[in-house]
């Protein structure tokens, strides 16, 4: 797999908003976040919760391995990556969040983080406080309801990357990628073809289990072939259904 470099220490976050100027009944990504199915009562009893929203710049880090699990974070803008370091000092990505989806669950079983979470572009989260998020929920039977699906679904999301890298050629894990980065786009109300590309081709190679030489093979194979357009990191898919084909074939 490809190395990453280690970053530099970075600010810690900025905290943006006063107590009280995030309201997830306004929200535009509550659906996807939080969906509907809430009483104003109950998202008022949200809004007091979700007080803090931070900050952070491009390349910053908002918590590492081994920091003290506080809380978790819903990204409100922007895209962040996780990642864990291997004792041969190399870094894994595991994952690429964007708005509407939450960071910091690795942190519940064990009250500590056990990734970093790096934005890949400016970028906003929502703090949860998670000792409040867990008094609240007692009494609170929806929205304990709703963490346990996002849990399910983080899980889910697992057993998907699981498969990527155990069963399927390079090709593949590639196409798989980018028709889940086209569904998520889709589902926030973004163009699902025309994809810009937040992580580098070596960030991409190392969540798939490639090389950085064998990602940038499959582009040019997928652009050679009609099924891409790709301009750096402006990449437009042209023929989805080849896409399509690629990851039934391999999961069939």
């Amino acid at each position: 797999m490809a190395t990453l470099s280690t970053p530099a220490p970075t600010p810690a976050p900025t905290p943006t908003s006063p107590p009280g100027a995030v309201a997830c009944s306004n929200c535009n990504l509550r659906e996807l976040c939080l969906p509907m199915g809430f009483t104003p009562d109950e998202f008022a009893r949200l809004d007091a919760l979700v007080a803090t929203r931070l900050t952070l710049k491009r390349g910053e880090t908002l918590f590492r391995s081994g920091d003290p699990f506080r809380a978790l974070y819903a990204v409100r803008t922007g895209f962040f990556k996780t990642r864990i370091g291997s004792e041969d000092g190399r870094d894994q990505v595991t994952g690429f969040q964007m708005a509407g989806e939450l960071l910091g669950l690795d942190g519940i079983s064990s009250d500590q983080h056990n990734c970093d979470a790096v934005a890949l572009e400016h970028s906003q989260v929502c703090v949860i406080p998670f000792s409040q998020l867990e008094t609240l929920s007692r009494g609170f039977p929806e929205l304990q309801r709703q963490f346990h699906k996002i849990m399910s679904r983080e899980i889910v999301r697992d057993h998907g990357v699981m498969m990527l890298l155990g069963s399927m050629r390079a090709e593949e894990r590639l196409a798989a990628f980018l028709l889940n980065l086209s569904h998520r786009l889709k589902a926030r109300g973004f163009s699902p073809s025309a994809l810009l590309l937040r992580m580098s081709r070596e960030e991409i190679g190392t969540y798939l289990g490639l090389t950085l030489e064998t990602v940038s093979r499959c582009f040019s194979r997928f652009q050679e072939d009609g099924i891409l357009e790709v301009r750096q990191r402006q990449v437009s898919i042209v023929d989805q259904t080849t896409l399509e084909r690629l990851v039934s074939g391999a999961s069939a």
